[in-house]
């Protein structure tokens, strides 16, 4: 495995991370694929065992389960708290991103996960509705609390992420040192503005859905899997766009045959050859952290980046929300 470390600290983290919205019980339809408690155990520690060390989660994710059952397999196999990062996240809860109700998330989170921090706190997506100032300062109260040893932010525009930014430099406070946004070869929407602003200002890149929900690791479009049959949160992102996209799952598919990988390997491998520090990987079986984990050895030429690019057309925007959810979730979430 290879490592980085979250700007600004001296948190050190793999080039993968592992994604915590495969585990816990499903709290919405949606979500029937997800991993119980022992598989999530299984996968938390051959994780472990590959050198990824990096774990994403959130509240919401198996209505806090997925907390539950990472903080459970840590403790069960008593791994030293400095030998992992955990980041979770805060948005769709009562409140958003309310003083309040960021108070009151990171100790369930913390008491979910059973540890006294977090090593990155990232807010979910950005709130309407509440004053910037209130969700930066108190953002910036945990850091100084040592209840959160970074923050970082998730899917939204580039102007609002410069402007969270801007507020908390202007106010002399901890600035987002992480950007986890929805990017992979079939969606490069935030190549326009939020990357290049995130680069500009030395925010590392953990993009969520780098195989863009399987269809980057294999050559047809549907799938037998289960997640496929009932997973309506990725069918929404991705089922509008198969034509514009399925020219580029075949060169995905040609370049992973010339350098006799797997195809979900040369999409990961384009990632860190875009400049991304370590995509996260919602994976359900430990074959797939496996692939993922040989992928970090992949390094693709300049011509061969080009060559997955190309086909590329402009992509209706999915992940940044024009507006605060009616509910608690995103429509797409059954």
């Amino acid at each position: 495995m290879k490592y980085s470390y979250i700007p600004g600290t001296d948190i050190k983290i793999s080039k993968l991370a592992v994604g915590g919205m495969s585990f816990g019980i499903p709290a919405v339809k949606t979500y029937r694929w997800i991993l119980d408690e022992n598989q999530t155990d299984k996968m938390v520690q051959h994780a472990l065992d590959l050198g990824i060390n990096f774990f994403d989660t959130a509240n919401v994710y198996g209505a806090g389960t997925s907390e539950e059952f990472i903080g459970k397999s840590l403790k069960k196999h008593q791994i030293p708290r400095d030998q992992v990062a955990i980041a979770s996240k805060v948005y769709f809860n009562d409140g958003r991103l309310s003083k309040e109700a960021i108070n009151r998330e990171i100790d369930g989170t913390l008491k979910r996960l059973g540890t006294d921090y977090l090593d990155l706190y990232i807010i979910h997506r950005f709130d309407y509705d509440r004053p910037i100032e209130e969700t930066m300062a108190a953002l910036n109260n945990l850091i100084e609390e040592g209840k959160v040893r970074a923050i970082g932010a998730s899917a939204m525009y580039g102007y609002q992420f410069q402007n969270m930014q801007h507020i908390a430099e202007k106010n002399g406070w901890h600035q987002f040192v992480a950007m986890e946004n929805h990017y992979n070869l079939l969606y490069r929407e935030d190549e326009r503005e939020l990357i290049p602003i995130c680069k500009q200002d030395g925010v590392m890149l953990m993009p969520y859905s780098p195989l863009a929900g399987g269809h980057l690791a294999r050559s047809t479009w549907d799938s037998s899997s289960k997640r496929s049959q009932v997973d309506t949160s990725a069918r929404s992102k991705y089922d509008h766009a198969e034509q514009q996209d399925l020219p580029i799952i075949k060169r995905v598919a040609e370049l992973a045959e010339k350098h006799n990988v797997k195809m979900s390997q040369i999409a990961l491998a384009w990632q860190w050859a875009k400049g991304v520090t370590a995509p996260i990987i919602g994976a359900t079986k430990e074959q797939y952290l496996d692939d993922a984990a040989k992928a970090v050895e992949i390094e693709l030429t300049p011509d061969e980046v080009a060559y997955l690019e190309e086909p590329y057309t402009a992509h209706e925007i999915v992940g940044a929300l024009d507006k605060n959810p009616d509910g608690l979730l995103p429509k797409d979430v059954k």
